[in-house]
């Protein structure tokens, strides 16, 4: 017991009272909290199988068609850890889409040169905005000085960057999408956009997850957020952006409330607040698929959060990717 006790000192000293709570006591409770609403273990094993799976699959996608240069743009902020994701989501739009699109991939600081590698393989003619290229275009844009608030976000909060990165430094109008996504159809009305944008457009969600109070968001713009806006979807006007009110709506909300999870989505509801974007049917454009539909696909678009994650893993890319699930 004094042996047990004598290594708990030590290891109290090395980590600090409140890193050792953390490793000895919050994390195995969260651990525990997870396995319990994933089903336990042997669900958590078997959707992990299915990530392996998803994975390797992703590995062996074959080439699309290479993307000439004047090709519409589509933007992927992705990495290592998210590329198998975003190579899914990005082939598949590409196997519906009836004009070429050219993939914007933006680097969220793990891409390496085999990754480079891999996404022109399977990309012919995409394009990888690499970190040193975001940071001369948002010291140039954005210089930290004056944008206290998002450049220091940017840094902690990852999401911000399919704004920050995605648009700051650029021209015209830019669609950025998640990487946890599939197409199972041709997005007639996403495509339709991104022939002629003419204004802002987003996919719905289920309820407002913005992070944020309503009223703070109201008084804030002057207008009520709308409602049920997911940003899976999002295209803007870049040069059209005021980064001055992002800032001082970003500064806002962290003074008054801090960070959210939700930081991303709630700047762009305060951006469209007094507009009329193209909403995505939601029908089609699906956020939080059922296990019945992820099995067996009816809408154009699956946005794959929370729970539906297991249906994703299970058997969402394999209805996506068709003959090459044989390959996995």
């Amino acid at each position: 017991m004094n042996t047990l006790v004598k290594a708990m000192r030590r290891a109290a000293s090395a980590l600090g009272f409140g890193r050792l709570m953390y490793v000895l006591w919050h994390a195995p409770r969260a651990a525990i909290a997870r396995s319990i609403r994933a089903g336990g273990p042997i669900e958590q094993w078997n959707d992990s199988r299915g990530r392996a799976a998803m994975q390797t699959a992703a590995a062996n996608l074959p080439p699309c068609p290479a993307a000439p240069a004047k090709a519409v743009e589509v933007c992927f902020l992705t990495g290592k850890k998210f590329w198998y994701q975003t190579a899914c989501c990005c082939w598949t739009l590409r196997q519906h889409a009836n004009f070429d699109l050219r993939p914007v991939f933006i680097d969220d600081g793990t891409f390496d040169e085999d990754l480079i590698a891999e996404s022109a393989r399977v990309f012919p003619g995409s394009v990888v905005l690499r970190q040193d290229e975001i940071e001369r275009r948002l010291e140039a844009c954005l210089p930290e000085a004056r944008f206290p608030a998002l450049r220091g976000q940017r840094r902690s909060y990852v999401h911000l960057r399919k704004i920050t990165d995605a648009h700051a430094g650029h021209r015209g109008w830019r669609l950025v999408l998640d990487s946890d996504m599939l197409f199972f159809r041709p997005p007639t009305e996403l495509l339709q956009w991104l022939a002629a944008p003419d204004r802002p457009v987003h996919m719905m969600d289920v309820h407002d997850a913005y992070g944020y109070p309503s009223a703070t968001l109201e008084a804030l713009t002057g207008h009520p957020p709308p409602m049920h806006l997911n940003v899976g979807v999002c295209g803007l006007q870049s040069d059209a952006l005021d980064w001055d009110q992002l800032e001082s709506w970003c500064a806002a909300l962290l003074r008054q409330h801090g960070s959210s999870y939700y930081l991303e989505q709630a700047l762009v509801a305060m951006l469209l607040s007094a507009s009329e974007p193209l909403r995505l049917p939601q029908k089609d454009y699906l956020l939080m698929p059922s296990e019945a539909e992820c099995r067996a696909p009816t809408a154009v678009l699956h946005h794959y959060v929370d729970q539906s994650k297991r249906g994703y893993f299970r058997y969402g890319w394999r209805r996506a990717l068709g003959p090459i699930t044989t390959r996995s």
